[in-house]
């Protein structure tokens, strides 16, 4: 089983993979376009965080996770019980290009466009939300710096997470 991280999977994944690579998703594109009301945010003051939107032509570029075959049932259980707590993001078996060439198929968590928690804020509400929010998980800024400084890591470039990261820190200093 392979699991698509693009956001917080990258630096936290909840589980040992046995095989990780450079995965790219065609199609979508990461964005902070999810109202996180539990782990990075409140109902009277959501966060945000990150999701896969649909975008045709678009692009993302992230990790792909392979769990152990005998823990595959136990990593499904733990990432439906993590990524499932509202039903904003629909579970789905994504084709990935990895880096060295490989066509796999993988779970990625996707937003539903429909659902309440779907957002499309300009660059610098997200700066000004992601900020001030803090969840059941912890302050949304360092939701936002660990993913940045990941992506930063594996060379994967990201402008509007730089923008993002740049003007959060301006923000809170």
């Amino acid at each position: 089983m392979w699991v698509f991280g693009y956001g917080s999977l990258l630096w936290n994944p909840g589980f040992q993979p046995v095989d990780h690579a450079t995965a790219v998703l065609a199609d979508y594109h990461r964005s902070f376009c999810m109202l996180s009301i539990h782990h990075r945010g409140t109902e009277g003051d959501p966060g945000l965080v990150l999701a896969l939107d649909h975008a045709p032509g678009a692009q993302c570029t992230g990790v792909a996770l392979q769990a152990a075959e005998h823990e595959a049932d136990d990593v499904l259980a733990y990432l439906r019980e993590r990524e499932l707590v509202s039903a904003a993001y629909v579970e789905r078996h994504v084709p990935l290009r990895l880096a060295d060439g490989r066509e796999i198929e993988a779970l990625a968590y996707v937003i539903d466009p429909d659902h309440r928690q779907y957002v499309n804020f300009p660059l610098e509400t997200q700066a000004r939300m992601i900020a001030r929010a803090v969840g059941g998980r912890g302050p949304n800024t360092e939701y936002l710096f660990n993913t940045h400084d990941h992506l930063r890591e594996m060379g994967i470039l990201d402008p509007d997470m730089d923008w993002l990261a740049t003007r959060v820190r301006e923000i809170t200093q």
